[in-house]
């Protein structure tokens, strides 16, 4: 049932990009903005933590 899903899920993506390239790369560019976000936060936290800023 996983592997079902996975397949499912994979031919999605591949459709949604071929269908609307633009549209796929704003949403991986968001994407990667929120995770890089997330990241500099926990690294200010752990610098105002140990006192470096």
């Amino acid at each position: 049932m996983k592997k079902i899903a996975g397949w499912l899920l994979l031919a999605f993506l591949i459709y949604a990009i071929v269908m609307s390239p633009a549209q796929a790369a704003v949403i991986m560019r968001t994407a990667f903005d929120i995770v890089a976000q997330g990241f500099r936060s926990i690294f200010t936290f752990f610098d105002a933590l140990l006192g470096r800023r």
